[in-house]
């Protein structure tokens, strides 16, 4: 569930990774069977859990192949947020009925929430990886641009060996190791993996009931607040403070209705708040609620999450969102070649990777201020121009 697409954002590695990473697979491996043991898991079960390890290359090319994030919000939604996947959607909401009614009376999630997960994450259960789970995380652990969250679940998953919850030869799943149907990496499936059907078993690749309980458990564990909003569709006046947008500040409802932010349905929450606009003050506008900042712990790609907690809100009967008329953005070259300039400005906005991060959307918006231009954090070729 929490994937690490979004730790492709970490582009260098600390100090652990100079000592924990890289060198011949069996030296590696060798490590890891010493390390093992501070983990509760014996030299015997360490050897026999790597025994077939091997370095996937298909791996390290999905790891660095992370194009799509560069699309702009409405791109990118429309690609995701499709009829097919709103009408599996709502089938799935009614077939798995007891389980999310469970899910809603003991956490406090809309099954909204968790269906947009679900189908993200597996379309619902269908398409759940075909890469074998061990080599792909002893092959992230061994590269090393991110070892010191890879490693840790390379332990997890001999814990899972040693329970007999997990075959190294057979188990597969998303390309950083992520199993099931809403992709948990195995450190998670210890801390929440839960029983939701009462067979006793937890079975994630096979049991709705099981996942779905299961990723509401890490939800809650992730600070998620029962029984409150977390996306909400407004419309923006044509002329307000717009550096006050932007998931860096937070102000009360109450703040942003004086201004003359509007809930486009319903009513605003009596909750802190922040003014979210993906593609600029004349593009879509949210509130996002606490409850937002979860996402941001299962990924950590803006435009992804925002897709995320919106498809949520569609499933839950929030209309298709208003469009508006953005001002043209930039390519992912263009965005590459301003963040290379922000950077040289003193920004820190994680490498130029073409990806509008939320780094990167603060540098922006700070130099719109500076420039005098509407500091909305929508990057245009004018803001490229005038750096």
């Amino acid at each position: 569930m929490f994937k690490p697409l979004t730790l492709a954002l970490t582009l260098v590695a600390g100090p652990l990774a100079a000592q924990t990473c890289g060198g011949s697979l069996s030296s590696f491996k060798a490590g890891l069977v010493e390390e093992a043991e501070s983990h509760g898991i014996d030299r015997a079960t360490a050897q026999a859990f790597l025994s077939g390890a091997q370095l996937d290359d298909a791996v390290i090319r999905a790891d660095r192949a992370q194009g799509v994030f560069q699309r702009d919000f409405i791109d990118f939604s429309r690609r995701l947020i499709s009829n097919n996947r709103i009408e599996n959607g709502r089938a799935q909401a009614q077939r798995q009925d007891a389980i999310f009614d469970r899910i809603e009376a003991e956490f406090g999630i809309p099954r909204g929430v968790l269906l947009a997960f679900w189908a993200f994450e597996t379309d619902y259960g269908a398409v759940q990886g075909d890469f074998n789970t061990v080599n792909a995380l002893v092959t992230l652990a061994h590269d090393c641009r991110r070892p010191e969250l890879f490693r840790p679940q390379v332990f997890a998953a001999m814990e899972l060996y040693k329970r007999g919850e997990l075959d190294p030869a057979t188990t597969t799943g998303a390309w950083a190791g992520e199993i099931g149907m809403v992709q948990m990496l195995p450190g998670d499936i210890i801390e929440n993996g839960r029983d939701g059907d009462g067979d006793g078993r937890v079975l994630l690749k096979t049991s709705p009931a099981d996942a779905l309980l299961s990723g509401a458990s890490v939800l809650s564990s992730l600070g998620w607040r029962p029984n409150e909003p977390w996306l909400q569709e407004v419309t923006v006046p044509a002329e307000m403070d717009w550096s006050l947008s932007g998931i860096d500040t937070k102000r009360p409802a109450s703040d942003w209705a004086a201004m003359g932010v509007k809930a486009r349905t319903g009513e605003l929450a009596d909750l802190p708040a922040s003014l979210i606009l993906p593609m600029g003050r004349k593009g879509p506008a949210f509130l996002a609620y606490p409850n937002f900042d979860v996402y941001f712990e299962w990924n950590q790609s803006f435009v992804y999450v925002l897709t995320a907690a919106y498809f949520g809100t569609r499933l839950e009967g929030a209309p298709v969102y208003n469009a508006g008329n953005p001002d043209p953005g930039l390519s992912g070259e263009q965005i590459q070649e301003l963040q290379r300039k922000l950077q040289a400005r003193g920004h820190d906005v994680g490498g130029a990777d073409g990806i509008i991060g939320a780094n990167t959307r603060i540098a922006i918006q700070a130099e719109q201020q500076r420039l005098g231009m509407p500091a909305d954090a929508w990057p245009t070729p004018a803001l490229l121009n005038a750096l």
